[in-house]
């Protein structure tokens, strides 16, 4: 375990004054910029297996993957390999590729509900463009979302809820206006009987539901029992199209997805962070007749002039493989639990009120004296905590992610040697902070 005394940070200081000059905040990601536990971001010169490495020397473990797409640690040979034989035949093209459908035979053939799929180069267009593909298909307007699920910064989504359960979102962000608001509905997260109550109201007009069937971007939350099965007999029912947003649990919590763990079949998947291998690649899919009323096939306009980037599809073909041939979930869930459990038992040491909740290698330590299900129950962490969290393990050289509502990700490089210096650390620093 790293000396607390040891952690320099004079460079990424330096880094970070220099970035202000530049790029709005110093960042290119608001995350990025540590405002939700105070202090400065740390600059990285380059990552390995479990591992970060800052300019500053320290080395860090690893708990954010790069948001999740790092399952096989950082720069694996394998991938490394797969990215430097395709850039020496170019970037980019602007025409078909082979490996493209290579990637997408890779997908289709792993995740249950994908017929046919189309590549794009992030998340936020994936979900974009197939709330698009539902509202064409159906000819519907509304969109269902849920508090505290996000789906990147598509404008109708970057929405927050009216004054009442089922109101009509209001823009949440500046430059987004009411017009482009007005037909997404906002929910609480995990409460059926608010969906079936919008269903009754506006059934007719519903083009789709979008969620996180594992959210984690207000900590990792997953499904209560029923609440995946219900929204999906209520699409079925009513006609609309439902989208499960796995871009984060998507090749994370089993090589199908969410999907596969609990035996839910949507309409569209949107996928991204795993399903490019840490290059930028998103994807969307589902059933074949949705899909192709995308444009060429059909009406639905997406295009892209970097999509199926020939260097994204060799990173996420090399990274899928990998899942594939070598599985690794089953030490994922082995180490999720030690982890889980060393995290718990610290918390409890130090009488500190707590929840771990997780799914696979995603998982999160919410200082919350209840179980978390929803964002109005996530809202009530005790955020200043978690932020002496932070930085007491930063100290000890364990990078965790820098907000109390981001999940944490592993890899299959993290020994149980390292996850066991990870829980003595957190011990440490639980005794220190309570």
């Amino acid at each position: 375990m790293a000396d607390s005394t040891s952690f320099q940070q004079s460079n990424s200081l330096a880094a970070f004054e220099r970035a202000q000059k530049l790029l709005p905040g110093g960042v290119n990601s608001p995350a990025r910029a540590f405002g939700a536990v105070g202090g400065k971001p740390l600059f990285i010169e380059r990552a390995e297996g479990p591992y970060l490495f800052d300019i500053d020397g320290n080395q860090l473990i690893d708990y954010i993957g790069s948001w999740g797409p790092m399952i096989v640690g950082h720069a694996h040979p394998k991938v490394i390999e797969a990215i430097e034989a395709a850039v020496k035949k170019g970037t980019s093209y602007g025409a078909p590729t082979g490996a493209e459908s290579e990637l997408a035979e890779l997908i289709v053939d792993s995740v249950p509900s994908v017929e046919k799929l189309r590549l794009v180069n992030s998340g936020t267009e994936a979900t974009m463009s197939a709330i698009r593909l539902a509202r064409g298909a159906t000819g519907r307007n509304k969109v269902i979302k849920f508090s505290g699920n996000y789906h990147g910064h598509v404008d109708s989504l970057l929405v927050a809820a009216g004054s009442s359960a089922a109101n009509l979102g209001v823009p949440d962000s500046p430059g987004v206006t009411p017009g482009t608001s007005q037909d997404t509905i906002i929910l609480e997260h995990n409460e059926l009987a608010a969906i079936q109550q919008a269903f009754r109201d506006h059934g007719d007009d519903l083009a789709c539901v979008i969620l996180e069937p594992i959210v984690g971007n207000m900590g990792c939350v997953p499904p209560k029992p029923g609440f995946l099965e219900g929204v999906r007999d209520l699409c079925t029912k009513h006609g609309a199209v439902l989208i499960f947003d796995e871009v984060m649990c998507g090749f994370r919590v089993a090589l199908g997805g969410a999907q596969e763990v609990y035996g839910v079949t949507p309409d569209l998947t949107t996928m991204g962070k795993i399903v490019g291998g840490g290059l930028p690649l998103g994807v969307y899919g589902g059933k074949a007749e949705l899909m192709d009323q995308v444009l060429p096939a059909g009406k639905v306009f997406q295009a892209g002039t970097l999509s199926g980037n020939p260097l994204a599809t060799a990173a996420g073909m090399a990274t899928l493989k990998l899942l594939r041939d070598e599985s690794p979930y089953a030490y994922l869930e082995e180490q999720g639990a030690r982890l889980a459990e060393g995290l718990a038992q610290a918390a409890s040491a130090a009488e500190i009120p707590h929840q771990i909740q997780r799914v696979g290698s995603m998982m999160t330590l919410f200082f919350n004296a209840e179980p978390v299900h929803s964002w109005e129950q996530a809202s009530k962490c005790d955020k200043e905590l978690f932020g002496r969290y932070f930085w007491g393990l930063v100290h000890r050289g364990v990078y965790m992610p820098c907000s109390q509502y981001e999940a944490l990700f592993f890899s299959s490089t993290h020994t149980p040697e390292l996850i066991d210096k990870t829980i003595a650390a957190a011990g440490e620093v639980l005794k220190e902070i309570a």
